[in-house]
């Protein structure tokens, strides 16, 4: 029996975040290669610190010949993430940091694997294990403390951006303890958030000031109490920050960028990994699986596994687990979801139309739980598989 009475705590970061800056710019750059070429390979990390972004990794095409043509747009995409970030500090200026850039081309090792070629089908990118989870807590089906959390900072990044709030700066992390009673969300017992700011003579109180509107315009009426614990810039002085206050790097913010720890997580991060990845493609696929469960009403949280193996097209296993919440058994879903959706990596591009420049949105405030969007954005949350799967049951 799962515990129905507790506190859970999820916290997330803004794209002012040094790793998120990584991520927007690893994933901007997988969009422009995405753009020229559906079918390009892809796997760029970038590393930032005080006036300095590294980018590394790997790219394949079909003529390699075009790889040096593509390496020339990379300076100027970088700077346009950090440009509209928002960042004009001395020590990390979109217009001033100084930009290495170390891509080169796909290992053909790996290529061998990946690639489809004679009767053999297009493999997974890499071993791994991916997950999907999805609760009916929310509207947009995810845990709530960290669809909250994610919605405090996007607001406040709308607020700043817009020019209303001119005294916040692009580097901030939200953290909130929800309060469940009978297994659903109720209230919120601590609310923690840092924010960079502009001045140095503002003080906790005053950003507090500031903050705490957005928050409560965010967060569901009734759950700030008097018992709510606030913390707000705990630290005091917080204007130093993104890369020049700490490093940053792509992919280290994978709780974040799923379901603020509510769900087991495979470890493969997402950022700047073509859909042939299945670290990104299965996960996506594994939410979208666990959120049409969840949303066919065949259970109230469902929790979706797929393994893979290098240059094996098929899934090696499937796991569902409906935590108890469900009328069916959880070997049924297993059963049903090969039937509903091919999960080798190709299927799974060419069910969620993955082969787009659709990525650099997905890099903060959560990668599931968004709005999926006119141009094929966010594909893996659409629930439009629901009829399927009943049927399939």
């Amino acid at each position: 029996m799962s515990r129905q009475n507790y506190i859970f705590t999820s916290e997330s970061v803004s794209e002012g975040h040094p790793d998120k800056v990584c991520d927007r710019i690893s994933d901007a750059i997988l969009d422009a290669l995405l753009a020229e070429e559906p079918e390009a390979r892809v796997a760029c990390e970038t590393f930032a610190t005080t006036n300095r972004v590294v980018i590394g990794g790997e790219v394949g095409l079909s003529d390699q010949s075009k790889l040096t043509e593509y390496m020339g747009k990379i300076d100027g995409i970088a700077r346009d993430c950090i440009k509209d970030i928002g960042y004009e500090q001395d020590k990390f200026h979109w217009n001033t940091v100084e930009i290495t850039n170390l891509l080169h081309e796909q290992s053909a090792h790996i290529a061998q694997g990946v690639d489809a070629s004679g009767n053999k089908d297009e493999g997974a990118g890499d071993q791994g294990i991916m997950f999907g989870y999805a609760t009916n807590e929310t509207s947009a089906l995810m845990p709530a403390p960290i669809h909250y959390a994610h919605a405090i900072l996007r607001r406040l990044a709308e607020v700043r951006k817009s020019g209303q709030e001119p005294a916040l700066r692009p580097d901030a992390k939200s953290q909130i303890s929800v309060r469940y009673e009978n297994g659903k969300p109720v209230g919120v017992n601590s609310i923690v958030l840092s924010t960079q700011h502009a001045d140095e003579e503002q003080t906790s109180d005053h950003i507090r000031e500031i903050v705490e509107p957005y928050i409560r315009e965010v967060l569901p009426e009734g759950w700030i109490s008097d018992a709510t614990q606030w913390w707000v810039n705990p630290t005091g002085k917080f204007v130093i920050g993104g890369p020049d206050g700490d490093a940053g790097l792509t992919g280290r913010k994978i709780i974040v960028d799923t379901y603020g720890g509510a769900a087991p997580h495979g470890g493969g991060a997402f950022s700047g990994k073509d859909p042939t990845k299945v670290d990104r493609s299965a996960a996506y696929a594994a939410r979208y699986l666990a959120k049409n469960v969840v949303a066919a009403g065949l259970a109230d949280r469902c929790t979706i596994q797929l393994s893979y193996a290098i240059g094996v097209s098929h899934p090696l296993s499937i796991y569902a687990d409906l935590h108890g919440t469900g009328d069916i058994e959880s070997a049924a879903i297993e059963q049903a979801i090969p039937k509903v959706m091919d999960l080798t990596p190709r299927g799974i591009r060419t069910h969620l139309s993955l082969n787009r420049p659709i990525y650099s949105r997905t890099a903060a405030y959560g990668h599931f739980g968004r709005e999926p969007s006119a141009d094929g954005g966010f594909s893996w949350e659409k629930t439009d598989l629901v009829e399927t799967l009943k049927a399939a049951l």
